[in-house]
């Protein structure tokens, strides 16, 4: 496309979010260009110009531009080994959630005409049973195409719709009705279809289980991602997503994991939190006992100076016992040893802020090395008011140990570097050599996947075309037959009057030759239609018969030849001479125009010779 038809067809994108609320920035450009350019062809204009004039003549126009953008192919059980995965991998898996019982939230995005939503609620009412998916199951079933959601909402299919879905199934979810199949009624309440645009609407939330199956193919890269995006916060936690078999998760296999990546279905990563824990149930000890047992050694001092609480980490290490809880701070060791507290303490309080001293060395018992601690003096405030401190020993004596050898063996790096350093500058080239190379292959898979999806949407264009052309196949074969009973009732009625009939266009070629001409010069109807009378070797006087005839073409205000009729002297077909009484009638269309003449031959006596 030149530049000047790039702007024009942006000029025609405008027009369609500005007046109708459909913005279609978001979709593969080579896709949009393609499916208006069908348009156009189909209406014989040549230009976007004259396309958009005909679109503010005729509104009815955006009803099929819309069908032919929003490509809605779908069908029940589509892909059968996939919905086959699905019912094995992710369906057992949503039955488990906890707490059991609880209810089930499905959402088909970018429904169409709802046969995946419906496919769905046959899976889950298979597993379930009516009951139980009367009681728990929601499935939402949205798409942009207002047409498509009508059509979703009725749930009324034709058996050719139906001859995916398996015969028991087909039997135990459908009912017959005037002009289809309907959904079981029992069980439609539980599915609300309406419409959404992924690209903009919010999503539905706290979704068990999502499928948008070959939607995500007809957006640009950047839609995708914010569409994904989108799927990522409506899942629940654990969630699934079902794509279709030409679309992948680019830029997002950090949020999702794959359950069948050849299958495209995925899982919504994050930590599975369970909604019955009750906070307000903790036994009363079990603060205690957190406290008493946690790693670190920590020391309560109350607003009097006193000891108020060791945990069993800080008795073991500075000798603490039950007989010291109540005692002044100031009298016990640790108050001053490893390290002088009571400063620290004093400074902790004023400030009303945390005072940090790090690797504090404490020489224990035995110990041929100093372990070392951070010691974290907090202070504890209640409603504003200081109650106390709480000291913290943070055992870094590992850490300490790490960063001494980390800096002997930066002396060892350090007499290697200059080693190393030409093998760097060597690593470095190959590693621009290999980045390049891995740039040429991300940018060689995205086309790849591009034509895929490419692919993916013209097979649907093409399958669209087909349907178009099956329909219009049957329509010809039932005018074909409407056309048969036609020409057999008019061969009656011509072979019952008995006479010679013949009928014939304004230039006077045979249009019906019926039986009584055959019989009367022998020449069969085969062999006269299409053929002007006056080549015909037949015994008229075509001489004096083909001037009245043009004469009563001519004359169309009245029926030809009335009353007694035209006499001819004729010549059978056994060369006998015979006299031909000749009737004329106007051959008339609906509204009454002349197009040709019904001529009718009646022998009266053969002449002698």
């Amino acid at each position: 496309m030149t530049t000047e038809e790039e702007r024009r067809f942006d000029e025609l994108l405008l027009l369609l979010r500005e007046t109708r609320g459909f913005d279609f920035s978001g979709y593969k450009r080579s896709t949009l260009i393609r499916r208006v350019a069908r348009r156009l062809e189909a209406l014989g204009l040549r230009d976007y110009d004259a396309y958009r004039d005909l679109l503010e003549l005729e509104p009815g126009e955006f009803t099929k531009l819309f069908d032919s953008l929003l490509i809605n192919v779908t069908g029940f059980f589509r892909d059968a080994t996939a919905w086959q995965r699905l019912r094995e991998l992710v369906v057992p898996a949503l039955l488990d959630l906890e707490p059991a019982g609880r209810p089930i939230r499905v959402w088909s995005a970018g429904c169409a005409s709802g046969e995946e939503a419906y496919t769905l609620a046959m899976i889950l009412a298979e597993e379930l049973g009516a009951d139980e998916f009367r009681r728990r199951v929601k499935i939402y079933g949205t798409d942009l195409d207002e047409q498509a959601v009508h059509a979703a909402r009725a749930g009324v299919y034709t058996g050719r719709t139906l001859a995916d879905v398996p015969a028991d199934l087909r039997e135990r979810y459908f009912e017959p009705m005037d002009g289809g199949f309907a959904f079981r009624h029992d069980l439609r309440g539980r599915l609300v279809f309406g419409r959404n645009d992924l690209t903009r609407d919010a999503p539905i939330s706290r979704v068990d289980l999502l499928v948008s199956r070959n939607t995500l193919m007809y957006f640009n890269t950047r839609t995708q991602l914010d569409v994904v995006s989108r799927f990522h916060f409506a899942l629940s936690d654990p969630g699934f997503l079902f794509l279709g078999k030409a679309e992948t998760l680019v830029g997002q296999s950090h949020a999702f994991e794959p359950v069948d990546l050849g299958l495209r279905l995925f899982r919504k990563r994050g930590p599975v939190t369970s909604s019955t824990t009750d906070r307000g149930s903790r036994p009363p000890a079990l603060t205690a006992v957190a406290l008493d047992c946690g790693p670190v050694a920590q020391i309560v001092v109350d607003v009097l100076g006193n000891l108020a609480l060791a945990n069993s980490r800080a008795a073991a290490l500075f000798g603490l016992g039950p007989r010291d809880v109540g005692r002044p701070f100031q009298d016990l060791e640790v108050s001053y040893w490893p390290v002088e507290l009571q400063s620290v303490i004093e400074q902790a309080c004023e400030g009303r802020s945390p005072v940090e001293l790090r690797e504090v060395n404490w020489y224990g018992a035995g110990t041929p090395a100093p372990e070392v601690f951070d010691v974290s003096v907090v202070p504890l405030l209640v409603s504003g008011d200081l109650a106390g401190v709480s000291i913290h020993f943070y055992d870094v004596t590992r850490y300490r140990r790490l960063r001494d050898e980390l800096k002997q063996a930066n002396r060892r790096l350090e007499q290697a570097y200059t080693e190393l350093r030409s093998l760097n500058e060597a690593l470095e080239a190959t590693n621009e050599e290999l980045q390049a190379t891995n740039e040429e292959l991300e940018t060689t898979n995205g086309e790849l996947q591009a034509t895929n999806e490419e692919l993916e949407t013209m097979n649907e264009e093409l399958q669209s075309t087909n349907d178009e052309l099956r329909h219009l196949n049957d329509v010809l074969t039932t005018r074909t037959i409407e056309l048969d009973e036609v020409n057999r009732f008019v061969s009656s009625v011509v072979r019952s009057l008995g006479d010679a009939v013949v009928v014939l266009d304004e230039q006077l070629h045979v249009v019906v030759w019926g039986p009584g001409a055959e019989a009367l010069w022998g020449v069969r109807a085969e062999e006269a239609a299409g053929l002007p009378l006056a080549e015909l070797d037949v015994g008229l006087p075509l001489d004096v018969l083909c001037p009245r005839l043009r004469a009563a073409l001519a004359d169309r205000s009245r029926p030809p030849e009335q009353g007694e009729g035209l006499l001819l002297d004729a010549v059978n077909r056994r060369g006998r001479p015979t006299r031909l009484d000749v009737r004329l009638s106007h051959l008339r269309t609906e509204d009454d125009a002349v197009h040709g003449l019904i001529m009718v031959m009646k022998e009266l006596r053969p002449q002698q010779p």
